[in-house]
Formats: C-alpha cells, sequence, structure tokens
C-alpha cells in the first residue's frame, strides 16, 4: 500500500522468485489471487487467450456457450491435463484457482482474452452500469415511483441509458465475490503461508474449533511431517477406528496407524505451539498432564484459536458446471 500511496504501481511476478519455496506460490495465478486478496481489491482479472469459460469446447462445438456469470466458483471442480500457454506456468486450472481463492475473499474476478487489453475498460463500465442500475432499483419504492414529478421513474430511464451503452462487454466470464468474505488474517492463514506439516484431528476438536475453541491435545489423533513451534500446518479431520469389544484398546491414545487417513478432510490451517516431535508425545492427553509429558507447558492449547482458520463451508452450486476450454484442456466439471 506504501508504493501505491507513493504513485508507484509494483509489478509481482512469481517467476521472479529466487530460491525460496517458502514464498513461492506455484503460478502467477495464484499468487496474483492472494494479492488481491491482501489489498482487498475490487476487481481481479485473469487474462488469458480465450474470450472466456464456455459449456463446451468452443472450438470443437460451434454451439459452445459462454459462461457470463459463476455465481460460486467453490462448486467446481476440475480434471486438467494441461500446464497452460509458453507464456506462462499455470493453465485455466490454476486460474479457476484463484477465482476461488479471490472470491472467497470478497473479490470480483474476471476472466477475458489478453490480447486486448481494452476489454478491461470495457467490462469495468459495463460492471458500473450494473450497480448503478440495481443500486437505484434497491433506493426505489411504490411511493416513490408514483411521484407527480416522475423523478425516480426518470432516474431509472438515465441509469437504464447507462446499462444499455455498456450491453456490449467484452466477451469475459465474471465469478461474483462470496458475499461473507474471508478477509485479512484468516485469508493469510489459509493461503499466504506454506504448511510444513499435517496434524489430524478428531471430529470432536472439529466441532470446538467451529465454535471458536482452541486447538487442545485431546483432540489430536496423529501428526505427519516436520515443523517447529509456531510454523503453519494442515487441519485433517479424520476418522478412527473403533475398538471391538475382541479386541479392547491397550490405552488411551490413538496411535497414526490406526487413523483412517483416506477419510481425512483437510477443514483448515493452523499456527502450532508446539513442534511436530512435542504433539506426537501429547496427543490425545489432557492439557494438565502436558506438564508431566514434556516438562514444561509453554500452552494448554496445541494452537490457540486466534491462531486457527477454518475453511468456508461450500455454499449453493452454480446453476451450470460443465466448463470446457480449448487452451487449457478442461475435461470435466462436476459438483464437489
Amino acid at each position: 500500500m506504501e508504493l501505491f500511496n507513493l504513485g508507484v504501481i509494483p509489478i509481482v511476478n512469481e517467476n521472479d522468485t529466487l530460491a525460496v519455496s517458502e514464498i513461492r506460490f506455484g503460478d502467477n495465478d495464484t499468487l496474483s489471487a492472494i494479492t488481491a486478496a491482501m489489498l482487498q481489491a475490487d476487481y481481479l482479472f485473469l487474462m488469458t487467450d480465450v474470450d472466456c469459460l464456455y459449456d463446451k469446447n468452443p472450438r470443437t462445438n460451434p454451439d459452445a456457450v459462454p459462461i457470463e456469470v459463476v455465481e460460486d466458483v467453490t462448486s467446481l471442480e476440475a480434471d486438467t491435463s494441461s500446464s497452460g500457454s509458453s507464456l506462462g506456468t499455470g493453465g485455466m486450472s490454476t486460474k479457476l484457482v484463484a477465482a476461488r481463492l479471490a472470491t472467497s475473499a470478497g473479490v470480483t474476478t474476471v476472466i477475458t482474452r489478453s490480447s486486448n487489453p481494452g476489454n478491461i475498460v470495457g467490462i469495468l463500465d459495463y460492471c458500473q452500469s450494473l450497480k448503478m442500475v440495481q443500486g437505484q432499483s434497491q433506493q426505489d419504492t411504490p411511493s416513490q415511483t408514483l411521484t407527480p414529478t416522475g423523478e425516480n421513474s426518470l432516474s431509472n430511464s438515465i441509469a437504464s441509458l447507462h446499462l444499455d451503452a455498456s450491453s456490449k462487454a467484452p466477451l469475459h466470464t465474471r465469478f461474483l465475490p462470496d458475499p461473507e468474505p474471508i478477509r485479512d488474517r484468516s485469508f493469510w492463514l489459509l493461503h499466504g503461508i506454506a504448511a510444513h506439516g499435517t496434524v489430524f484431528i478428531d471430529e470432536g476438536a472439529h466441532r470446538a474449533l467451529a465454535s471458536k475453541a482452541g486447538l487442545l491435545p485431546v483432540g489430536i489423533v496423529g501428526v505427519d511431517g516436520q515443523f517447529a513451534e509456531q510454523e503453519a500446518v494442515r487441519l485433517l479431520v479424520v476418522s478412527t477406528k473403533r475398538p471391538t469389544r475382541s479386541s479392547p484398546p491397550k490405552s488411551n491414545v490413538i496411535t497414526l496407524a490406526e487413523v483412517d487417513l483416506k477419510s481425512g478432510v483437510e477443514v483448515g490451517r493452523a499456527l502450532v505451539n508446539y513442534s511436530a516431535a512435542e504433539i506426537a508425545r501429547i496427543k490425545g492427553l489432557q492439557s494438565t498432564q502436558i506438564q508431566g509429558v514434556l516438562g514444561y507447558a509453554d500452552s494448554e492449547y496445541v494452537a490457540l484459536r486466534e491462531n486457527v482458520s477454518l475453511i468456508k463451508s461450500i455454499r449453493p452450486a452454480t446453476p451450470v458446471l460443465s466448463l470446457n476450454t480449448s487452451l487449457e484442456d478442461l475435461t470435466s466439471i462436476q459438483n464437489s
């Protein structure tokens, strides 16, 4: 933001990252989404060599219909095989990931053709005209519409003229922002830092986190990877194999071998108060037992709630879910 205050337009390029894996994001699409979210930008434009997303491959299906608006990109799941063009590191799959990240942070995201940069101005004019008409409609009431002067009717007519003037906006796909966006620290925890390992938690711990409680060692059933205190980890909810009457449990601590890892679902990220080795020793225990096991107890929590960010639940699905573009070889889209 300081660069903006100085009148400088920064250029951020993933390809310029120098041998520091901690700050690599994989491609410029993802990096642009994270940057837009951090700045709380109004719009993110993802430029490519196709006009927009289509319901079918437009090069092999002349009847392919453009998808102009996607209400919820989190309901889309693409199976892609290409890695993008020679000019970039990502394909359409990375643009869908970027759109998912940006819209979750409240940023309207647009995919359009890069060969005509003037598209950006036309699309912005169109979006502003839409907002003008929608805003005027919300202000009007039946009593206002029937005023003798017809002032509100005139305002509606003017707004409609603005929309008509912009109705021929360049082809594009617009991803609408989440009405309840993730902001600032929560977004940073989820997408701004690399995870160094995984902490497996049970369903009870997940419910506690959803209720704004911290992560206690008793709710942890396993740990994977090597990480230090105050490093980021993935949180996965897993089901555990219940002991039968014929094979009673040997202890109240569940080992990683008894965890069904295939059933694990990532539910968030966290900054932990203990290292991987320490969590492996105190998992499944009460907080009062930490001192006895480790010889110290820096915190009763493995992760404070303020250092945990949970992935939001999916919104209602967008009606049109089939996407297939010629360049990026999108082969299937289905409900997640």
